[in-house]
């Protein structure tokens, strides 16, 4: 205990943002660290992830999501991979193991040990922990229910989410996988290093135009980000019985207009009957079941070299209000990690 640090650094909201968040409106500031009690471990966090869905919870929050609101003056949270320092003795836990949590954006945290996840060594490095495939990978096996040569539609196909979507889509079986981004770099990107056959382009014509000159035949599988244009253009493309799965909102999560915290699109229902269109929404964190699956089929993909987990490395907490300003701004390809 003599040798934990009296104070830690954190980053905490300094005011509510107007439009996208920007660096100022966060602060890397000094914070006593408390004495761990019964239960508890002390943990110097490692890496933790930059994700879009902190937008929405500056703005307000979203009522009946998981997690709270962060106001002004609330240190920041989210996934993160943290190295134990303290830990009772009578627990599993023991000094130097490496855990999952969800206590980042701070250079130690006091959590509960029975919060944390130890990282057995399954995975090739221990910062694929921090990757979403398992919404992924549950998305579509459990919600969309692919199938074998279907044609996979992946909106924000380069973010965080999409960038493990399509070529978890493609190992999966099926038999083409088009994605969609803001940036033309991106989806050069998109198809020599994720392996999507096309990717339509935000801002360069009618989105569901280029989609359906991507998938002449239309579309089986939508695995959503986005909504907005993404989700219209996929109805309007989609074939009989076609299965959408709707993971993210990041037409409203990046709304420079807006809060985050809503995300409104106009579709036309006529379409969803007559094709016979089945739309569900899904959480990873409401099917328990699927990360035990999920990391046994990613140690094995990632071990044969199948696949990666592509990610952009910053180096320090002082960064990391950039980092969250660059990824709002879709600068970033992959998932954005923080590293201390």
């Amino acid at each position: 205990m003599s040798d934990l640090p009296s104070v830690s650094r954190e980053v905490r909201l300094e005011a509510v943002p107007s439009g996208l968040p920007r660096p100022e409106n966060l602060a890397v500031v000094e914070a006593p660290l408390p004495a761990p009690g019964p239960g508890e471990v002390v943990l110097r966090n490692r890496f933790f992830t930059v994700f879009a869905s902190l937008r929405t919870l500056l703005g307000g929050g979203v009522e009946g999501a998981p997690f709270p609101p962060v106001r002004p003056g609330d240190a920041l949270f989210g996934p993160a991979i943290g190295e134990v320092v303290t830990a009772p003795d009578s627990g599993e836990l023991r000094v130097g193991d490496l855990v999952s949590h969800w206590w980042g954006w701070r250079e130690y945290a006091v959590v509960r040990a029975a919060d944390c996840s130890p990282l057995a060594g399954t995975l090739p490095d221990p910062v694929m922990h921090l990757s979403q495939g398992r919404t992924v990978y549950g998305a579509l096996t459990r919600g969309a229910r692919l199938r074998p040569e279907d044609t996979v539609f992946v909106s924000g196909g380069a973010g965080a989410v999409g960038s493990l979507a399509g070529p978890i889509a493609r190992l999966l079986g099926a038999g083409r996988v088009i994605g969609s981004t803001g940036s033309p770099d991106k989806a050069k990107r998109m198809v020599a290093e994720l392996g999507y056959d096309a990717v339509v382009v935000r801002g360069e014509g009618p989105l569901v135009g280029q989609l359906a000159a991507a998938a002449p035949d239309g579309i089986d599988v939508l695995f959503d980000n986005v909504g907005g244009e993404d989700l219209r253009a996929a109805v309007a493309t989609a074939r009989a019985g076609a299965r959408f799965v709707l993971v993210g909102a990041l037409s409203g999560q990046l709304a420079v207009d807006g809060t985050g915290a809503t995300a409104p699109v106009e579709l036309d229902s006529y379409q969803l009957i007559l094709k016979q269109i089945t739309m569900l929404g899904y959480s990873a964190g409401n099917d328990p079941d699927v990360q035990a699956e999920w990391i046994e089929r990613f140690a094995g993909w990632a071990r044969s070299g199948a696949i990666g987990f592509p990610y952009v490395r910053v180096d320090g907490i002082d960064e990391a209000p950039r980092a969250l300003h660059e990824l709002m701004i879709g600068r970033h390809l992959g998932t954005v990690v923080v590293a201390l």
